[in-house]
């Protein structure tokens, strides 16, 4: 069955910076597009970001261009996301997902989540 792990939240202060992993298994990664979302506490889920199959698309929300980097390694199964500069406003769960297609924000899986608080 699908599985996707997530990995690399913590607390950190405003400023600092966090790699989030996200380890897939279950079905040919290499085959879907995939993405991070996240959801802040007493909010609905919010799109992050969006890289394709092989990696020669990404997009971003407004709220992070600039800051947040997604990534993936096929070989290994894994999706990243690299937040530098992060702001109290980041904080939330933060959510791997496989959208039904690359613009979509629609989802067929999300993982467990993986905390991050930024604060002082």
């Amino acid at each position: 069955q699908v599985q996707l792990v997530e990995s690399g939240g913590g607390l950190v202060q405003p400023g600092g910076s966090l790699r989030l992993s996200c380890a897939a298994s279950g079905f040919t990664f290499s085959m879907k597009a995939m993405s991070w979302v996240r959801q802040a506490p007493g909010k609905g889920l919010e799109w992050v970001s969006t890289i394709s199959r092989l990696s020669t698309g990404t997009s971003y929300a407004d709220s992070v261009k600039g800051r947040f980097t997604i990534s993936r390694d096929n070989a290994k199964k894994t999706l990243y996301l690299q937040m530098n500069s992060l702001k109290p406003d980041d904080t939330a769960v933060y959510y791997c997902a496989i959208p039904k297609s690359y613009g979509s924000r629609d989802y067929d899986y999300r993982g467990q989540g993986t905390q991050v608080t930024v604060s002082s």
